[in-house]
Formats: structure tokens, C-alpha cells, sequence
């Protein structure tokens, strides 16, 4: 769907909530300890406990799947991992720079529209409040939703993160707005009933998020915050 910054506020402006995905539209978070050596990690460890999903885990650099891998060897390996996989996300947005730029002026101007602000992530909650506070941005969120303790299965697509956050802000799944970078963004919003908006921080995101069926594809996070910016008095259906 091609991004217009009047198709753009229109979707504000039929939001009670914004949900903002951390990994992408917020912090770059594998920027400074990249994503394959944490997932190499992560398969050190799972072959401690199962060589059968050592050889899957090791052929993979995404720590994620790893993560969602090991639910497969039993409560202690997951617990491992995702102790392990939280550790390192807190190491790595340590080392991760800057907020995206667009990113601070995006939460800023969602909060001041009115709209409830919250990060739904795949990311634990604690490496994403260990970011907001480095940058002075808590005050800008109302709800942090991480990645659901023990459960990898309830991450996105899945629609509990979404409505998990809807639930704490007190308002209807349909009347929420994601904003996220990846294919399991869009999907997750599908399953929630939520609206959705694809940023292409890739060029070749852009026809992929579109096709998924993303209601609006920005190519840059300055352009939500403009639309959110330029809204007044916006509609609270929902």
C-alpha cells in the first residue's frame, strides 16, 4: 500500500493506542554486539543439553530462534536460554547507540495526541527498559510489554503481546496501532485486530510489509512522527 502522510494520520486518528515495536522503529539493538555471536552463544548452550538441536541451532544466527528452538529440549534449557538471551540483550542495547532517528520525536508526539503509548517487543522487557532508561525516554510509554517469560510460542506473530498491552492500557485491541518492521509485526496485528504500519528500514521491507497487508508503509520513522505531530483533537474510535 503506498505511504501517504494523510493515510498515515488517518490511521492515528482512528487509534486510541500506538504500539511501538522496539527492535527497528526504537533501538537498533544488535548494532554494537551483532545478532550471530549472541546466537552462537545461545547454541553453546543448547548443545550442553540436547546435541539433536545443537545442529539446529547452530544453523541459524537469529538469537530468536534459537530462543524459540530450545523450547523443544525441556524446562531447563529453555530457562537457560532465555536467561542467557535476556543477558545479552541488556549487554547489547548498552552498546547500541542512539535511538532511530524519528524514534524519540515519534513517542513524544504520540503521547502528546493523547493516544496511549506502548512497546510491544519480542525483546525482554528488561533490555528494552534498560534502553529507555539509558536515553531518558520511560516517561514516554505508559506500557512495556517484553517477550512472554517461558513461552516463546507466545511471541509475535503471535496476537498476546498486543493484547496483553491493549489490556494494560485499558483500551480495545481494534482500536490499537502497531508499528513494527517485520513480516511477524504485521501478522501478530492481523491476529489481534489491530491496525498496523510497516517501517521499511530495508529497502527491500517495503513491497514485503505491503503485501502482508501493513495499512501504511513509511520508509522512515521522522515521517510517523510528523503524521502524529499534525494531528489534532484525533478520534478515538474503538
Amino acid at each position: 500500500m503506498p505511504m501517504s502522510s494523510e493515510a498515515l494520520a488517518d490511521v492515528f486518528r482512528a487509534s486510541t493506542a500506538v504500539l511501538f515495536d522496539f527492535d527497528g522503529p526504537i533501538c537498533d539493538v544488535f548494532s554494537g554486539l551483532p545478532a550471530p555471536g549472541i546466537a552462537a552463544e545461545l547454541a553453546d548452550l543448547v548443545a550442553v543439553h540436547s546435541a539433536t538441536l545443537a545442529v539446529r541451532a547452530r544453523a541459524t544466527d537469529d538469537p530468536m530462534e534459537v530462543h524459540r528452538l530450545s523450547q523443544g529440549g525441556g524446562g531447563a534449557l529453555l530457562g537457560a536460554v532465555e536467561a542467557a538471551l535476556t543477558e545479552a540483550e541488556v549487554r547489547a542495547v548498552k552498546v547500541a547507540g542512539p535511538p532511530v532517528v524519528g524514534a524519540v520525536q515519534a513517542l513524544a508526539a504520540a503521547r502528546d495526541s493523547k493516544l496511549c503509548v506502548a512497546i510491544v517487543s519480542n525483546n525482554s522487557a528488561e533490555c528494552v527498559n534498560e534502553f529507555m532508561a539509558i536515553n531518558g525516554l520511560a516517561g514516554l510509554v505508559d506500557v512495556v510489554v517484553g517477550r512472554p517469560a517461558l513461552r516463546p510460542d507466545l511471541m509475535k506473530p503471535a496476537p498476546y503481546p498486543l493484547l496483553s498491552a491493549a489490556a494494560a492500557l485499558g483500551v480495545e485491541p481494534q482500536g490499537a496501532v502497531l508499528i513494527g518492521d517485520s513480516l511477524t509485526d504485521i501478522e501478530a496485528a492481523h491476529a489481534a485486530g489491530a491496525r498496523s504500519v510497516g517501517y521499511a528500514n530495508k529497502p527491500r521491507k517495503k513491497s514485503a510489509l505491503a503485501t502482508a497487508g501493513a495499512d501504511v508503509v513509511v520508509l522512515d520513522m521522522v515521517d510517523v512522527a510528523d503524521a502524529l505531530a499534525s494531528m489534532s483533537g484525533p478520534n478515538r474510535a474503538g
